[in-house]
C-alpha cells in the first residue's frame, strides 16, 4: 500500500496558493430550505453574474470583492429566487420551494441539459450525502436503496445492475443500461458498463432513470445512469485527504485538490485502495487519477476537460456450489483457485467539452472523447488478452421558447461511438505449472471487432395548461458490427459483419400538477438492447445472422406527494414492461456461452419511496425512510429447445425488495442505520431451485467539526452486516456442473465487517 507522502500534500498546498488569487478574505454562506435541509447547486449572483454555487452541504464561498454589506441573489430551478444583504451578521439563507405551477428559467441552460436527464417526471437521485453514509468502497449499497434497482455483487469488480428485472440474465457485468460520466458516455460498443471502476468519493450525484425514458441518453430497456463529479464552488480552494481502514486488509487513501477562481475550475484527485478480500484468491488493488477542469473564455463560451485513469488488479474467486457455500464460503472455486485466476485492467477515459451560448435561451454543448481498455484475464479454460480503442462525439442543442405565453423547451442532437476491440485467447497450462498458477500456451483465437453505434435524438417539452405538461421524445439508433478472424484463413476463416436495422424509439411523458404539493404522471416509451458480438457467435465462432435485438414497450404511472410543510416526501409508481426477442445465454462449455432470442417476458411491479425529516430542535433531527418494491417478472413465451418455460418466473430476479433506515443528527454528530431485505429468486429457468431470501443490517457513526475557519476534520466508523448473515450477494443463473461436479450458483456475500476513517479538509 503506497500513500501519498505528507511532503506532496504540502507542495500541493503551496502550488495552489501561489497560482491562484486567493489572498482576499473569503465570505462563507449556507443555503437551506424550510426544513433546514441544505440545498446544493444554488447559483449565487451579484449584479446578474454568477459568483458562486453551493456544494452538496449547501455551502458557498465568495471572494470579498466589495466591502460588506452587499447584495446577492440566490437562484435554483426548484426554489423561489430571493435577494439578500450579505453582512458580517448573517451566514445562513433560506429559500422557499416553488409551487408546481410556477416556472423559473434555468441559470445555466447548457450544464443542466448536458448532465441531467431533463425528463419532466420524477427520477431517482443518489447524492454525495447519501454516499457518505456508507463505506467509501461501497457504491453498491447506496444504489441498492433505490426501489426498482438491484445490484448483484459477486466481488468489487463483479457487479450486475438489474433495473426492473432487465439485466438479470446477463451472466457477468452489466449491459442493459447506458451510463454517462459528466455527460460523456462510459458504456462501450457492446453496451457493457462498469461503474464499479469509478471512485465513489469523486461523485457528486447519480441520477437513475428506470426504463427507456431518457431519450437524449439512449433508450436501453434497463434505463440510464448519469454520474456527475464533485468540483469546487466559485471562489473556493481546498485540499482534502481521506483515509479509510477496515476488515480483511481494507486500506484506502484519497487526496483531492480543487479550486474555482474567476473563470476557471480545477479538480484533481488521486485514490489508491487495497482489499485482501474475505475469500481465497480475492485480493483487489486499484489506483485512480481523476482530473476535471473548466475554463470560461467569456459569458458565452466554456471549455471543459475530463481525464480519468484507472489501474487495477483483481483476483477472481468465482462462484461456488451450494455445498461449498454452506460449508466454507471463504473458498474460491477449485479451478479458479488452482489457476490463480485474475483480471488486470488499465482503463482511460478522456474528453473535451465545449459549450457555446448563442443567446440566453439557446445553447450547444459538444464533447469529443476517447477511451482505452487493456484487459488481461487468465481463466481456467483459457487466457483472454484484449485491448479496446474507442472514440466518439456527442452534440446537444437546447432551446427555450415561448409557447402560448408560457415557457417550452426543445433539445436535439446526436451521439456517435466507434470502438475497435482486439482479443486473443490462449491455452492456460496451469495444471502443468506445478502450483504456479496460470501459464500461457498456444494461441487459440485472434480476432478484431469494429463496432459502430449512432444515436440521433430530439425532445420537446410543452405546457398544455397551467398544470398539465407534456414531453415528447424520439431516439433513432443504428448499430453494426464487423468481425475479423486474424488467426484462420481460407475455408476456416470466419470473417463476418452484422448490420442491424435502425430502431425507432419514441417516448411520451405527461405530468399533471394536482396541487402545489402533489403531482401525477404517465409514461409510454419504447426501448431496445442489442446483443454483444460474442452473443451473436455460434459455438463454431461464426456470426449468427438470425440473432436480433431485444425490443419492448414501457408503460408507467406514478405520483409524487409532499406533506407537513414538505417534511414528508412520498413517491409511488406502477409499471408494465413487455420485452420481445429476449436474449438468453446458452451454456456450451465451462463458463462459455452463446446468445439466442428466446421469446417474450413481462415485467410489472409497484415501487414506493417514503422519507420524512423531523427537526426536534436546533441542530437535532431524525430522518427515517423506506424504499420498497413488489414485482412479478415472468416468461410469457419461452421455449428453450424442447422445454417450455412459459409462465415461469424470470430467472435471477427477486419479487420483493425492501430498504429502510433512519438518520439521526445531533449538532456535529450523525448516526445512520440501514436494513436491506432481498426476497428469494429462481436460480434456473425451470424454477426448481431458488436462492434463500436474506436481510442484512448496516450502521455508521460520524463526527465532523471545524477546527478553524479553514480546517475541518471528520471521523467515521461503521459496521456492515452486523448480524453476520450468510447470504448470496450474487448468483449465476442456470449453472451446469461438468464432469460430475456440482453446479456453481453462489457468490457469497461479505460476512460481518467494519470500516473507519478520517477526512481532513483545508480551505485556502
Amino acid at each position: 500500500m503506497k500513500f501519498l507522502p505528507v511532503q506532496l500534500m504540502v507542495v500541493a498546498i503551496f502550488i495552489i496558493a501561489t497560482i491562484n488569487k486567493i489572498y482576499a478574505q473569503n465570505i462563507n454562506g449556507r443555503v437551506i430550505d424550510e426544513k433546514d435541509t441544505p440545498i446544493s447547486q444554488v447559483a449565487v449572483l451579484r449584479d446578474s453574474k454568477i459568483i458562486a454555487t453551493t456544494d452538496e452541504n449547501g455551502v458557498f464561498i465568495i471572494e470579498e470583492i466589495v466591502k460588506l454589506p452587499f447584495k446577492i441573489e440566490l437562484q435554483h430551478p426548484s426554489y423561489s429566487s430571493r435577494k439578500f444583504i450579505v453582512s458580517s451578521d448573517n451566514s445562513v439563507f433560506q429559500l422557499s420551494v416553488l409551487e408546481g405551477t410556477q416556472l423559473l428559467n434555468e441559470v445555466i441552460i447548457s450544464s443542466t441539459y448536458q448532465k441531467q436527464s431533463r425528463i419532466i417526471i420524477p427520477s431517482s437521485r443518489i447524492t454525495a450525502v447519501k454516499l457518505d453514509q456508507y463505506s467509501p468502497v461501497d457504491l453498491v449499497s447506496a444504489i441498492n436503496e433505490t426501489p426498482g434497482v438491484y445490484i448483484q455483487s459477486g466481488a468489487l469488480n463483479t457487479n450486475r445492475i438489474v433495473i426492473r428485472g432487465v439485466g438479470s440474465r446477463t451472466l457477468y457485468g452489466t449491459n442493459k443500461i447506458r451510463a454517462y460520466f459528466n455527460g460523456i458516455p462510459i458504456t462501450n460498443g457492446t453496451g457493457a458498463t462498469a461503474i464499479d471502476a469509478y471512485n465513489s468519493e469523486d461523485i457528486l450525484d447519480m441520477e437513475i432513470v428506470k426504463g427507456p425514458k431518457a431519450t437524449q441518453y439512449g433508450t436501453n430497456l434497463g434505463g440510464t445512469l448519469l454520474l456527475n463529479s464533485k468540483q469546487a464552488s466559485a471562489g473556493e480552494t481546498y485540499l482534502k485527504s481521506s483515509n479509510t481502514f477496515g476488515s480483511y486488509g481494507l486500506m484506502k487513501n484519497s487526496v483531492s485538490v480543487a479550486t474555482a477562481a474567476n473563470n476557471s475550475t480545477f479538480n484533481l484527485n488521486y485514490d489508491h485502495m487495497v482489499f485482501d478480500g474475505f475469500r481465497d484468491n480475492s485480493r483487489y488493488e486499484r489506483s485512480t487519477v481523476f482530473l476535471n477542469s473548466t475554463y470560461s473564455f467569456d459569458e458565452k463560451n466554456e471549455v471543459g476537460v475530463l481525464f480519468n485513469y484507472i489501474d487495477y488488479n483483481a483476483q477472481i474467486p468465482s462462484s461456488i456450489s451450494k455445498t461449498a457455500f454452506e460449508e466454507d464460503p471463504t473458498q474460491a472455486a477449485y479451478t479458479w483457485g488452482a489457476s490463480q485466476g485474475y483480471e488486470d485492467n488499465k482503463q482511460l477515459l478522456a474528453g473535451i467539452t465545449y459549450t457555446h451560448l448563442f443567446s440566453e435561451n439557446f445553447s450547444n454543448t459538444t464533447a469529443v472523447y476517447y477511451n482505452y481498455l487493456d484487459h488481461y484475464e487468465p481463466r481456467p479454460f483459457n487466457i483472454l488478452d484484449e485491448f479496446t480503442n474507442g472514440y466518439g462525439m456527442r452534440t446537444l442543442f437546447a432551446k427555450d421558447f415561448n409557447f402560448w405565453d408560457t415557457e417550452a423547451s426543445l433539445s436535439f442532437g446526436g451521439e456517435f461511438y466507434k470502438d475497435q476491440y482486439n482479443w486473443k485467447t490462449k491455452e492456460n497450462l496451469y495444471e502443468d505449472n506445478e502450483g504456479g498458477g496460470s501459464l500461457e500456451g498456444s494461441l487459440l483465437s485472434d480476432n478484431i471487432e469494429n463496432r459502430n453505434n449512432l444515436n440521433v435524438f430530439a425532445t420537446i417539452t410543452v405546457p398544455v395548461t397551467g398544470k398539465l405538461k407534456a414531453q415528447l421524445g424520439v431516439n433513432i439508433n443504428k448499430t453494426n458490427y464487423d468481425f475479423k478472424d486474424v488467426l484462420n484463413s481460407g475455408m476456416n476463416n470466419k470473417d463476418a459483419d452484422r448490420n442491424f436495422d435502425p430502431i425507432f424509439a419514441p417516448n411520451l411523458n405527461v405530468l399533471y400538477q394536482l396541487t402545489p404539493n402533489m403531482k401525477a404522471y404517465v409514461n409510454v416509451s419504447r426501448g431496445f438492447n442489442y446483443p454483444s458480438i460474442e452473443e451473436t457467435l455460434t459455438p463454431e465462432g461464426v456470426i449468427n445472422p438470425e440473432l436480433g435485438p431485444e425490443t419492448g414497450f414501457n408503460y408507467e404511472i406514478g405520483s409524487e406527494v409532499f406533506a407537513f410543510n414538505r417534511a414528508l416526501h412520498l413517491q409511488f409508481s406502477a409499471y408494465l414492461l413487455d420485452i420481445n426477442n429476449l436474449l438468453v445465454a446458452e451454456r456450451v462449455g465451462d463458463d462459455q456461452y452463446i446468445g439466442r432470442n428466446a421469446g417474450k417476458t413481462e415485467h410489472k411491479g409497484m415501487e414506493l419511496a417514503i422519507s420524512y425529516t423531523h427537526k426536534i430542535m436546533d441542530g437535532w433531527s431524525i430522518s427515517p425512510y423506506v424504499n420498497a418494491e413488489i414485482s412479478q417478472n415472468r416468461f410469457i413465451d419461452f421455449v428453450d429447445r424442447t422445454t417450455d418455460y412459459s409462465g415461469n418466473d424470470l430467472t435471477g430476479v427477486p419479487n420483493n425488495k425492501m430498504n429502510g433506515g433512519v438518520r439521526f443528527e445531533l449538532k456535529n454528530f450523525s448516526f445512520n442505520a440501514n436494513v436491506l431485505h432481498i426476497g428469494d429468486m429462481p436460480l434456473n429457468d425451470a424454477n426448481t431451485l431458488y436462492s434463500d431470501a436474506y436481510t442484512i443490517f448496516n450502521s455508521q457513526f460520524s463526527y465532523k467539526n471545524y477546527i478553524t475557519d479553514q480546517l475541518s476534520i471528520g471521523v467515521n466508523v461503521g459496521i456492515n452486516n452486523f448480524t453476520d448473515q450468510a447470504y448470496a450477494s450474487s448468483i449465476l443463473i442456470n449453472a451446469v456442473g461438468f464432469g460430475g461436479a456440482e453446479p456453481r450458483y453462489y457468490y457469497p456475500g461479505m460476512p460481518r465487517n467494519w470500516f473507519g476513517g478520517v477526512k481532513i479538509r483545508y480551505s485556502l
